[in-house]
């Protein structure tokens, strides 16, 4: 599928998601603002698959709003730039939420449908694209 990320780049950005989940946790830890409220908002942003019970558009487009490192960085921005430590928390969680999904493989949808993202079809992992010789091997496999 054109626009989907494949190989060794495919897990370079899945590494970087568990960098984000594992920096933007840490952070939040130092801030000493307790754990409940992480563990409250963590899931949040998947809120934001509502948006498919009004088509595979607006769902696309709803999901990749709240799945963009754009809006938690300017949470971030803002909560250290305005000394506002709750949107800075904020950011920190949401910014660790889609660094959890990208480390699954969660990718940006486009509007095909939910289950194919910019990381590749969701369930299907790498077997999405099956080499040469695993293509022949199941094959001879079936010919038996």
């Amino acid at each position: 599928m054109t626009g989907t990320v494949t190989g060794a780049p495919r897990q370079l950005l899945r590494l970087e998601g568990l960098l984000v989940l594992v920096a933007a946790s840490v952070t939040y830890g130092r801030l000493e603002t307790g754990w409940w409220p992480f563990a409250l908002l963590f899931f949040a942003p998947d809120l934001t698959l509502l948006g498919y019970g009004a088509g595979r558009a607006a769902g696309a487009a709803l999901y990749n709003a709240g799945h963009w490192y754009g809006l938690p960085a300017a949470c971030l921005a803002w909560g250290v730039l305005g000394q506002a430590p709750e949107i800075l928390a904020a950011g920190l969680i949401w910014a660790a939420h889609i660094g959890f999904d990208r480390a699954l493989g969660y990718g940006l949808k486009y509007r095909a449908g939910f289950g194919v993202t910019h990381l590749g079809a969701i369930g299907t992992g790498d077997r999405a694209a099956p080499s040469q010789s695993q293509a022949r091997a199941s094959q001879v496999s079936r010919a038996r």
